[in-house]
């Protein structure tokens, strides 16, 4: 068996699926070199090189196939970090070159094809989720922050909807899992990639004069419009996820 090792991004991925054709490999796998652990000795490993034009022909032939939608549904089986990823997308690039006139991500008598929807689906929930649970924080340099730790890689799916909505002022999303964000200055909307993760007990001190007041305003107003007798916790839980609540304001 042949393994291809990339560098974990998803144009990694494709010119991966794209040297996978290139060289004829017929019994081989995918996997990025960060969660790599090599279990036959006798395996044979293939760097893959990371080439813009190589994922770009991968990705307008699945264009043809599939479509831009179909495309985004690989890119979410993709963020979902699940252990299966590469080979599930690799599966569909194949199924989508041997049935080119079909939309086989469709084809939910095909195993691999159904734990593609599943996936999509459970990237989409956090996806949306994450629009509704982001509490921003204002910082002294005027920036407004938000943490979040989702249980998938959505900050991409994420990004144009806050840059759309918050057009006006400065902000910055910041996944604690995987230590990269979004920052937004009035022009650019760009990824960053800090060398150190961030110190949660330390990052308070940064506040704003007026954050701690407008969090205690927040939080009164939660409290007040509160209705003890309709109460309902286990509703209440079914739509606002007790993994979420650590990281907004109304619930500290």
């Amino acid at each position: 068996m042949t393994t291809l090792l990339y560098d974990g991004s998803f144009d990694g991925l494709l010119t991966a699926v794209f040297e996978v054709f290139e060289y004829r490999y017929q019994d081989v796998g995918i996997a990025s070199k960060e969660r790599f652990h090599q279990e036959n000795i006798f395996a044979e490993i293939h760097t893959v090189i990371t080439q813009s034009d190589k994922a770009e022909r991968v990705f307008n032939k699945l264009e043809q196939h599939i479509g831009r939608s179909g495309v985004q549904q690989l890119l979410k089986v993709f963020l979902s970090e699940d252990p299966e990823r590469e080979h599930l997308i690799l599966s569909a690039v194949k199924q989508s070159i041997r049935h080119p006139g079909k939309n086989i991500l469709q084809n939910y008598a095909d195993e691999e094809m159904l734990k593609i929807s599943k996936i999509c689906k459970s990237v989409d929930r956090e996806r949306h989720r994450m629009t509704a649970f982001v509490r921003f924080e204002k910082m002294q340099d005027e920036v407004f922050f938000a943490k979040i730790d989702p249980d998938f890689d959505v900050l991409p799916l994420i990004r144009k909807h806050f840059k759309n909505r918050y057009q006006d002022q400065k902000w910055m999303i910041y996944d604690l899992r995987r230590n990269y964000g979004i920052l937004y200055d009035l022009e650019n909307c760009e990824f960053f990639y800090p060398d150190e993760k961030l110190d949660l007990h330390r990052y308070q001190e940064k506040f704003h004069d007026d954050e701690n007041n407008y969090q205690k305003l927040w939080q009164r107003y939660f409290t007040k419009t509160n209705i003890v007798e309709r109460k309902n916790l286990k509703l209440h839980i079914q739509h606002v996820p007790k993994r979420y609540w650590k990281y907004l304001t109304e619930k500290r």
